[in-house]
Parts: C-alpha cells; sequence; structure tokens
C-alpha cells in the first residue's frame, strides 16, 4: 500500500488561518465579558457632573484666646450664604491648622523615612521635633452649621498628642460641606499664635471688687485703731478667763503650764499662739508668778523666749526673767506628752494654757491637766481635736476666735483693724448670698446675670 505524505504544519498558509483564528477568538471573549451593565455604568461615570459646592466661609480670623492660661487659639468666621440662607444645604465646617514656618527648612531636619516630622521653629521651647510640616493642613475639628466660632485648645504637656506651643504661629482655614459632598475652601487665616495672660479681665467684677473693698476697710479700721478709736470685738468667754486664771495661780502660789502645741513657726495658730503669750507673760510678770514654757520645736523655742523676755521688760521686771522659763523638750510626739504630763502632775500647775496646733496628743494633755486640778483653756484651729478640748477643758476658743484673741488681747492696731475688716466683709458676703438665694426663688435672672461666673 502506497504511503501519502503528511502536508507540513508549519506552511505559510496554515500559519495564516491559525492566526486569523486566534485573533477571532479573542475578540469575541472580549465582547462577552463587557456586559451592557458595565459598559452602562462607565459611560454614568464619566458623563456625571461633580457636586456642586457651597459658597465657602468668609473672614477668616485667628487670634489668641483671651483670659486664659495659653496653649489655646481662637478661630472665628462668617458663616456661608448657604448656611441657613441661599440654597440652604450646608451640614458643617471643618477646621484646618497648619504651622506657619519662619525662615528656611534645612534637609537635615526632616528624620529619614518619616516625612511627618520636621524640626519647628521653637526658639521659645529650644530645640524640640515636632510632627508638622509646613503646608501640611491637619484637621482639628468639625464643626455644625450655624457654627461661626472654634477654639483650638491644646495640651500643655509637650509630650501630649494634642499640645498647642505658646509663641508659635500658626494659620487656619475652613471647609464649608453640604450635603452633596461638595467643599468649598476658604481663604488662610492671618498668622496666630498663643499665649498667656495674667490677669482675666472678665473676672475683675467678682474678684476684683471685693479684693478692693476689702482692702479698704483694712486701711480704714487699721488707722481707726492707730488713732485711738475704741473697735469693740465680742467678748469671749476664754479670754475674759485669762486673768482669772492667772489670778488664781498667784493665790495658790502654784506655776502656769503654757503649750503652744506641736505646730512650726510659720503656722498661723502657733504665730497667734506667740501673741497671746506676750500678754499672759507681761501679766504673769506683774503678778510675779511663776511660768512654765515647754516647747516641741526649737525654732518655735527661740522665738519664744524672745517674746517672754520682751513681755517681762515690758512689765517693768526684766530682773524676773529667766532662760529656764523656755525650754525645749524633745521633737518625738508622745514623749513631749509624757514630759508635760510628767510636768503637770509634779508642780501642780494652777492654770494651763494649750494654744496652738495639736494633734493626737489633745486630749492626753487636757486629761492629764484635769486630773492634776488645774484651770485650762484651749484653742486650736484644727477641727478634729476641738471636741476633746471642748470636754476636757473649762474654756476653749474654737477655730477663728483664736485668731480673734490674740488680737483682742494684744491690742495691736494692725491686728484689730484686720479682725474688724473681715468681720464686715463675711457681712456684706453673707448679704450677697442671701439676696442670691432670694433673686433665685423669685426669678430675678439680672441677679444671676450680674454675678455670673465664666471659666
Amino acid at each position: 500500500m502506497p504511503h501519502t505524505p503528511t502536508p507540513p504544519y508549519t506552511s505559510p498558509a496554515r500559519l495564516l488561518a491559525l492566526g486569523m483564528v486566534v485573533l477571532a477568538m479573542l475578540w469575541a471573549t472580549l465582547t462577552l465579558a463587557q456586559t451592557p451593565g458595565d459598559t452602562a455604568a462607565t459611560v454614568a461615570v464619566e458623563t456625571a457632573p461633580a457636586p456642586q459646592p457651597p459658597l465657602p466661609a468668609t473672614g477668616i480670623r485667628a487670634y489668641d484666646a483671651p483670659n486664659d492660661g495659653g496653649h489655646a487659639i481662637t478661630v472665628e468666621w462668617t458663616a456661608s450664604g448657604d448656611d441657613g440662607q441661599g440654597r440652604n444645604n450646608v451640614v458643617m465646617y471643618r477646621v484646618l491648622r497648619t504651622p506657619a514656618l519662619r525662615g528656611p527648612i534645612s534637609p537635615d531636619s526632616v528624620p529619614p523615612g518619616d516625612p511627618s516630622y520636621r524640626l519647628f521653629d521653637s526658639r521659645a521651647y529650644g530645640t524640640a521635633a515636632w510632627r508638622f510640616i509646613e503646608n501640611q493642613w491637619d484637621t482639628l475639628a468639625d464643626v455644625p452649621m450655624g457654627s461661626t466660632r472654634y477654639e483650638n485648645r491644646g495640651g500643655k504637656q509637650r509630650a501630649s498628642n494634642d499640645f498647642l506651643p505658646d509663641h508659635i504661629e500658626f494659620r487656619y482655614k475652613v471647609l464649608t460641606i453640604n450635603d452633596a459632598g461638595g467643599i468649598a475652601e476658604s481663604e488662610v487665616s492671618a498668622p496666630a499664635s498663643a499665649s498667656g495672660q495674667y490677669l482675666h479681665t472678665g473676672k475683675l467684677l467678682h474678684i476684683g471688687i471685693p479684693v478692693v473693698i476689702f482692702l479698704a476697710l483694712v486701711l480704714y479700721f487699721i488707722n481707726a485703731a492707730k488713732s485711738g478709736r475704741e473697735l469693740y470685738i465680742r467678748p469671749l468667754a476664754g479670754i475674759n478667763a485669762v486673768d482669772e486664771a492667772i489670778g488664781r495661780a498667784t493665790e495658790m502660789n502654784r506655776p502656769i503650764l503654757y503649750v503652744l502645741g506641736l505646730g512650726a513657726a510659720d503656722e498661723i495658730a502657733t504665730i497667734a499662739s506667740l501673741t497671746i503669750l506676750s500678754r499672759v507673760t507681761k501679766k504673769v510678770a506683774e503678778h510675779r508668778t511663776e511660768l512654765l514654757v515647754p516647747c516641741y520645736d526649737a525654732v518655735v523655742m527661740s522665738i519664744a523666749q524672745e517674746t517672754v523676755k520682751q513681755a517681762y521688760l515690758d512689765a517693768g521686771r526684766p530682773d524676773e526673767y529667766k532662760d529656764d522659763i523656755v525650754y525645749f523638750v524633745t521633737q518625738e510626739q508622745f514623749a513631749y506628752v509624757a514630759a508635760v504630763n510628767g510636768t503637770m502632775l509634779r508642780r501642780q500647775t494652777a492654770t494651763n494654757f494649750y494654744l496652738g496646733v495639736f494633734f493626737a496628743e489633745s486630749l492626753i494633755l487636757a486629761e492629764t491637766g484635769s486630773i492634776a486640778g488645774s484651770i485650762q483653756i484651749s484653742g486650736t484651729d484644727r477641727t478634729t481635736q476641738i471636741p476633746f478640748f471642748v470636754v476636757a477643758c473649762d474654756y476653749t476658743l474654737i477655730g477663728e476666735e483664736l485668731f480673734a484673741a490674740s488680737a483682742y488681747l494684744s491690742r495691736e492696731p494692725k491686728l484689730l483693724g484686720t479682725l474688724k475688716a473681715q468681720d464686715y466683709a463675711k457681712a456684706i458676703f453673707l448679704g450677697v448670698l442671701i439676696a442670691g438665694c432670694v433673686g433665685a426663688a423669685l426669678q430675678w435672672q439680672w441677679i444671676a446675670r450680674t454675678f455670673h461666673l465664666s471659666f
């Protein structure tokens, strides 16, 4: 059987035919893959109009927030013409901020691989790295339609994320956004920086005027006391009993114990007690009665020594003064109490004064004195210790009565004038409080507006 040779597949005619078949298949595939819906979407995307932007906000103004401690900038603008009027389709405003850098920025100030950092002009704080880049706008907040003001209040700590440095200029702009997504950009504000103020002008009425009134009262009553005018101070039982207690000790020929407390020399109660000590010592010197002043604090002891010495001198009996009248015991609380209690029981003191700062030892001292049969006068500004003195002592000066006693006994014009000014100032403030309560009950809004405080 004869062999028929197979025609070669690489002949030009076969290759041409094969290429035409491949092209036909490729065209068919591309045609089928493009559906009618996709074609319509493509046409829609190409032909849909962009959202029409609203009218932009105008009049952008940035300035340092007034009456604060710094780190805040206020931004104000005029509302868009489409906000509440015109097309009335504005939904919000977006506030943006960028630092206003000064001078050329060195390329070395940008850390490699992190262009969001750049060394800022920070002469007020020294060299520091900030995350701001000039002309990079940071979004601060979105505020609702109708707003025309935003306060950019930042943190005060340099490590905080919202830190807003003082004395660094920033610029602001506002984007107006409508309900269709259209955005209109405002002009850029002039540079503004934050700084703190020393005086809050909004509080002058509520703080400045009362301070001026109080100072005027103090000066008036001090001058009145210096001129010899008798200033009336309500008598206190504890004060009136001082002379009686000293006289009793003189009659019994037993010593008087004066305890200044455990306070330091800068405590107000200790200072008041030293003033009373001067008056008591002067009376003791006149009666030639023995005085004992055990001290807990070495500094207070030195002041007490000078006070007692001067009192003996004022009484005309400097020769009666002895260095061992005022003496140091210890700075251990209960060791001091044990020593003072031992003195009471051994010497059988006729009168005990406890005036100053006291803590847990108050009841121990007062109970021991009561057991010894002493007449006791106490006073402290520590409210937690007052009940113990009240139950264990004959007379107790409560709180401010201790300070009033120092003025009453010393008759010092400055103390008397200050005391009288405080009383009048309290009366004025009490009257204002009563007027406010009555006004609120009667719904007199003008009183609330007059005394309204804004922080």
